[in-house]
């Protein structure tokens, strides 16, 4: 019989694998160094198989249980850091110039890990544990990219489950809701075309600058006078470029703006779009300009499965206590391309303490290494409740 797992120690291993791979951040799929070492250390705890090169630098395991066959069930990570510059001081800080883990993805790929070491170490469970580390989330869709590349059908997950660092939760707690939980999030880039000239005779013109502004104020109307109060929706325009500051005297051809929306059911994001384009051509023609809409779809609305999140509720209750766990915590207008695997399967994504932290992608963010042993925790217990017999803590 195997010896009982000191998850502490564990923790403490991972904490290292967690600060290297935070000082070697990388984007989106081009993750060749962080998948070698994720690959390195599965096939060195033993996993059943170590797949590499799914979403280009996606890598998955296969762990399987010692009391006979089973369901299969997914525990995903992401592990793809951010475009922008650290300013934390930590003497483990980024060595990459403008490229930092400023969401927790090292934090999340470090407890998945050391998930992966106690599994095939203990093997108590029936059927068969799948460990998804994906790339890509940060805006390149790793999870849809893998999906359509088999991921789920090809290693016969049954149920997927996901996990996030939350700052401002405190450590040793966790948090979900059953339903939509995070938002779906869409961008647009829209080009206003009209017919610049001198500054001073405005009126031989088509002003796009006129057009931009108006427009600007118009898309807010999309939340506040075209959908109903109780269905959230977010209008962020974050982009706006046009003329030429050594021009001054110069009303420019064109204008673009930029920016995001942000909705919670697949019914009011279509809703959302059709009213959007209808604003933007209408509110261009107000003006005597034309306008080029680039849609450019995101991630969809992250739905927990109502029994999946009871289920995963009930884990985190027994690891820190009913009133360490939140079921109804707010829902978020961040967007998460796990979104597209509970699209496929069952399954949900809970929320673990990061505790007194910066908020996500801020340049002062850190994952808190306090957490990992929580976040193990939760995982072994997981398995335990869809698999079978108990993991010893």
């Amino acid at each position: 019989m195997n010896a009982p797992l000191n998850i502490e120690d564990i923790a403490v291993e991972a904490t290292d694998w967690r600060r290297r791979i935070h000082q070697h951040p990388e984007l989106l799929f081009d993750l060749p160094q962080t998948s070698a070492f994720v690959a390195e250390k599965l096939t060195e705890f033993g996993c059943d198989q170590v797949v590499t090169g799914i979403a280009k630098s996606g890598v998955v395991a296969v762990i399987q249980g010692a009391l006979g066959p089973g369901k299969g069930i997914g525990l995903r990570c992401d592990m793809d850091a951010l475009p922008m510059s650290e300013q934390t001081n930590l003497p483990y800080a980024s060595k990459v110039p403008n490229m930092m883990h400023a969401c927790g993805h090292d934090g999340h790929t470090a407890m998945l890990l050391a998930t992966a070491k106690c599994l095939a170490e203990q093997r108590s469970f029936a059927g068969k544990v799948v460990l998804i580390f994906q790339p890509a989330e940060e805006g390149g869709g790793g999870a849809r990219v893998m999906i359509e590349e088999g991921l789920l059908d090809r290693f016969e997950i049954d149920e997927v489950y996901g996990m996030h660092n939350e700052p401002g939760l405190a450590v040793g707690s966790f948090a979900t809701r059953s339903g939509p939980f995070m938002a779906g999030g869409d961008r647009f880039v829209v080009t206003i075309d009209g017919k610049g000239g001198h500054a001073a005779s405005p009126h031989m013109t088509h002003d796009p600058i006129i057009a931009a502004t108006h427009l600007v104020a118009a898309l807010q109307t999309i939340a506040s006078r075209f959908t109903d109060p109780f269905d959230p929706v977010v209008v962020s325009i974050t982009f706006i470029k046009g003329g030429n500051d050594q021009a001054l005297n110069v009303i420019p051809d064109s204008v673009r703006v930029g920016g995001t929306i942000r909705t919670m059911s697949t019914k009011v994001r279509k809703a959302v779009e059709d009213r959007f384009r209808e604003v933007v051509k209408t509110t261009a023609a107000l003006f005597s300009c034309e306008a080029k809409i680039d849609w450019r779809p995101g991630y969809p609305v992250v739905v927990n499965d109502p029994e999946m999140t009871e289920i995963s509720l009930d884990v985190a209750r027994s690891i820190v206590g009913t009133d360490a766990v939140d079921a109804h915590y707010s829902q978020s207008m961040g967007s998460e391309d796990f979104a597209y695997m509970l699209e496929k399967r069952p399954g949900s994504i809970i929320l673990i303490g990061n505790g007194d932290s910066q908020y996500l992608h801020h340049p002062g963010f850190d994952f808190n290494d306090s957490a990992i042993s929580f976040g193990v925790k939760y995982w072994l217990s997981l398995v335990n409740s869809r698999l079978g017999a108990p993991v010893s803590a």
